[in-house]
């Protein structure tokens, strides 16, 4: 039995997963818990936030995130990636920055406009 702590809202659940009984997931308030739960063990992802060097621009940084969760275990390659990165303006909210992200089929966007 793995406990937990949700993190898909605010709430904070405490969540118990069974491994032994197919992960079934107790302590959860909403289905999106029970999900969590089961899938922070068998595949753990994350959604990246992070900035990127912008030239041109109004401020040197552009804030940026994936557009959908990556496995956690690229996380660091992935803030390797991004190191390399360097824009130059203007760019615009939801401007891919990086397409397929280390091949996970993810982006990653712009999430502010930069003139």
């Amino acid at each position: 039995m793995k406990n937990l702590i949700c993190i898909v809202c605010p709430k904070g659940c405490h969540l118990q997963v069974d491994e032994d009984n197919g992960y079934a997931v107790t302590g959860n308030s909403c289905p999106r818990g029970a999900e969590y739960g089961k899938t922070e063990l068998l595949h753990p992802t994350r959604v990246l936030t992070s900035t990127v060097r912008v030239e041109g621009g109004l401020h040197r940084r552009l804030p940026v995130k994936t557009a959908a969760p990556i496995p956690k275990e690229l996380m660091f390659e992935a803030m390797e990636a991004l190191n390399g990165v360097t824009l130059t303006a203007p760019v615009t909210v939801g401007q891919v920055v990086i397409s397929n992200l280390l091949g996970t089929g993810v982006d990653v966007v712009a999430t502010r406009d930069m003139k």
